[in-house]
């Protein structure tokens, strides 16, 4: 097995990639990365690495000050010329429709390469501008609040439905960790949040390949593993903004950007956790609001799946319950479901599950035979990927990130709509399938209850 926790990012880059005993090539298009301090200096040396010279320079009026402006110095003492697009700060710039339309009527086509500089939101805007513009992009973080910088991926809002749309991500990606220190506390907690997802996502991926057969693969798992055991260790650096502490968030969040683009799917770092975020932020765009930021509502959806994992771990499966409880399926009442969940997108719901025929019979009697046949070893799947849980809450305190999903104005309504529409959202087994085909979903829907009460 590829021992990829253990190699350089300079290994990782390695042009053309490896070939894997999981039976696929893993390969990134990222060419050029620097995790570490002062090397937002390196921009032009990135230019050159890419072999571009003109940069379309992005930027928020956050980012802009919070390294932008230094961006762009250091492009006109290097002598590279520049257009520079700073969106106004009117309103919230979001990962939707509105946003890249302004940047593609913005961009200058004479520029070569797309350079972002920001997070999240900058960061997915700018892969997609790289894609409809047919140029590379780089990236200049300033926070470590999330895991796309790498990512060949970007989360969008197309008509108010979150989207993830796969382009060719980053070509470069720098992470000047004094930058990032600076960047405010409620972004390295989600940087934090984002990263103790991949205790989840790991122990999913693994549970939907042996029950559905889904490609999986040990070396891109170890690797994530191996990612989240250092930043659970750097909880203290965290909390005094050490770069190197910082550093070791970032690093984390840009191995899970490569292990999605070695993967070509997100499977190494999402699982049901990530439905959470998306669910509450798709209600909450019909109701024109925002939530928190993306990392944090992950983190409070992972230590809410930590407590789903408490009820799944306690269930023995049975297979004549499961097959009544897939023969009783009520479709009109579960289209009513989603009809008041989602309101205005819940067509695009309704026709994604349609077509990935997830809620067939046949499909669901398929997958409710294996799960009882393999309980023992998802039992033992479970033990091995999900740690502690009052570890994760003690870390997540010390931080003072919020663990509950009332912490940020989540009403318990919304969490337990959520809860039993996460399987509903995307083609993809996470532990809400895994209940939904036993026919338990009802029954963990009033544990969950319970468990947000107490």
């Amino acid at each position: 097995m590829l021992d990829f926790k253990n190699m350089s990012f300079d290994e990782l880059l390695k042009p053309g990639g490896y070939t894997c005993t999981c039976g696929r090539p893993h390969k990134t298009g990222v060419k050029f990365l620097k995790i570490g301090r002062g090397v937002i200096q390196t921009i032009p040396e990135a230019l050159s690495a890419l072999g571009v010279s003109h940069p379309f320079v992005v930027c928020d009026q956050n980012t802009y000050r919070a390294a932008g402006e230094r961006a762009v110095q250091i492009l006109q003492d290097a002598g590279v010329p520049y257009t520079l697009y700073v969106f106004d700060g009117a309103r919230p710039v979001l990962p939707s429709e509105r946003e890249l339309g302004i940047l593609a009527m913005r961009f200058d086509y004479n520029c070569d390469v797309v350079l972002g500089v920001g997070s999240g939101v900058i960061n997915d805007l700018c892969k997609m501008l790289g894609l409809i513009s047919n140029r590379p992009c780089a990236i200049v973080g300033t926070a470590p609040s999330m895991d796309g910088y790498a990512s060949n991926s970007s989360a969008m809002e197309l008509e108010g439905v979150k989207l993830t749309i796969y382009n060719h991500g980053p070509e470069a990606v720098i992470c000047d960790t004094e930058i990032m220190a600076q960047a405010p506390m409620r972004m390295l907690r989600a940087g934090f949040g984002d990263m103790i997802a991949k205790y989840i996502s790991i122990c999913e991926w693994r549970i939907a390949n042996l029950v559905t057969g889904e490609y999986y693969c040990e070396a891109i798992a170890d690797m994530m593993r191996a990612a989240v055991k250092k930043i659970m260790a750097s909880v203290d650096g965290i909390l005094t903004r050490d770069p190197d502490a910082v550093g070791y968030v970032a690093e984390g969040l840009v191995l899970s950007g490569l292990a999605m683009a070695y993967a070509n799917v997100s499977r190494p770092a999402s699982g049901i956790e990530h439905r959470f975020s998306h669910i509450w932020e798709m209600i909450n765009i019909a109701r024109g609001r925002t939530l928190e930021l993306h990392g944090i509502q992950v983190g409070i959806g992972t230590m809410l799946t930590l407590e789903l994992y408490d009820y799944i771990k306690k269930i023995t499966p049975d297979f004549a319950r499961a097959k009544a409880a897939i023969t009783a399926f009520d479709q009109a009442a579960w289209e009513a479901k989603i009809h008041r969940v989602f309101g205005p997108v819940a067509d695009e719901i309704l026709t994604s599950v349609q077509k990935s025929g997830q809620n067939e019979a046949d499909v669901r009697l398929l997958h409710a035979e294996r799960l009882c046949q393999h309980w023992d070893e998802i039992l033992a799947i479970i033990q091995a990927e999900l740690p502690d849980k009052a570890t994760i809450y003690e870390a997540a305190k010390k931080l003072g990130m919020p663990v509950r999903p009332s912490e940020i104005e989540v009403s318990k309504e919304d969490t337990m709509d959520a809860l039993v529409c996460t399987h509903d959202i995307r083609d993809r087994y996470i532990c809400t399938s895994l209940l939904f085909d036993l026919g338990l979903l009802d029954d963990a829907a009033n544990y969950f209850k319970r468990v947000l009460d107490s």
